[in-house]
């Protein structure tokens, strides 16, 4: 099963194969995908709340509730994929990073659009938590507002 998911991946108009994983080409934050004995490895690094803020330092209280916050909502990622088996198995802070892990066993036919589904809620949920009032890095700001435009535009 492991050959076929491998075989989907790099099939699939989202995914470059770099050596051993493969990187999803359309996200906002890095991702990173490893396929071994039919089980899916989906790792995204995105930016601390701290780290994503520009010219200001984000109080430790604020950055802490911050990822709390992220860290209980992330785990529901289970919903938003074709396969059962998923499994939030990480979710770290260091330094300027948050790494969240998740593990999926799903099928060749749906692994593709069931790892692009995670990398897509993981970072889904990183924007949610953007708390207002602060000024953002521009890779945030961009986001933002093209989702304030989509908004006005629906």
């Amino acid at each position: 099963m492991t050959d076929g998911i491998e075989r989907a991946l790099a099939a699939h108009p989202r995914f470059e194969e770099t050596g051993s994983q493969f990187v999803p080409t359309q996200t906002t934050f890095d991702a990173r995908v490893f396929v071994a004995d039919g089980t899916v490895r989906i790792e995204n690094d995105l930016p601390t709340l701290n780290a994503a803020v520009e010219d200001e330092t984000v109080a430790p209280v604020v950055e802490d509730g911050w990822f709390e916050t992220f860290e209980r909502r992330v785990v529901d990622a289970d919903g938003v994929t074709r396969t059962d088996a998923v499994d939030v198995t990480t979710v770290e802070r260091e330094a300027a990073t948050v790494t969240v892990v998740t593990e999926i066993e799903p099928s060749p036919g749906t692994a593709g659009e069931d790892v692009i589904a995670i990398v897509s809620f993981v970072e889904g949920t990183w924007m949610e938590g953007i708390i207002p009032g602060y000024e953002y890095v521009d890779q945030v700001e961009r986001i933002r507002d093209r989702a304030r435009r989509n908004a006005q535009s629906g």
